[in-house]
């Protein structure tokens, strides 16, 4: 087995899967706040258990599998104050987000590929609202146009991104 991660290594993708496993956890934890706990408590369960982490497979599932069980911790505790979410539940899930890993990282390479296609003022745009966590507001006081030009160009940017992945799809098909 290949040397267990550092600090760094570990911080870098844990850093990079975060809002994945955040989404994931929020499947299983509605509420927004009760998920970051969740997700903090996964992050120091990965670290306690890194060097079990085998660097040559992919992180994300390793990660919500260690996720999957603290959402199962937290809810525990959680529905003795009659906050439950059946476990029945949490299971489907998992098999559903396992089913759907390869389609999803299949999407995840063409929206790569497709987004280095668009202009870079699109790029930008993107950039802005959806890693900078830029309001529409900024943002359109930034690129000097009104907020509903900035919502129009974001809704032409999805729709042509996900025209995009789906011709990828078809011509691997």
């Amino acid at each position: 087995m290949p040397a267990p991660l550092n600090h760094e290594q570990f911080m870098r993708l844990f850093l990079q899967s975060e809002r994945e496993l955040l989404r994931y956890v929020m499947a299983l934890v509605p509420n927004v706040s009760d998920a970051r706990d969740v997700v903090q408590e996964t992050a120091l369960a990965l670290w306690r258990e890194i060097g079990k982490y085998d660097p040559a497979k992919p992180f994300i599932p390793w990660a919500c599998r260690f996720a999957l069980n603290e959402a199962r911790v937290f809810l525990r505790k959680e529905s003795r104050q009659r906050r439950v979410l059946q476990e029945d539940v949490a299971a489907l899930l998992e098999v559903k987000r396992i089913a759907a890993t390869a389609e999803l990282d299949t999407r995840r390479v063409y929206l790569q590929e497709c987004l280095a296609g668009l202009p870079e003022d699109q790029r930008g745009l993107l950039r802005g609202y959806y890693f900078d966590d830029e309001s529409i507001d900024a943002l359109a006081a930034r690129l000097s146009r009104s907020r509903e030009a900035v919502y129009k160009s974001l809704q032409r940017i999805r729709h042509s991104l996900q025209q995009c992945i789906e011709r990828k799809i078809l011509a691997e098909a």
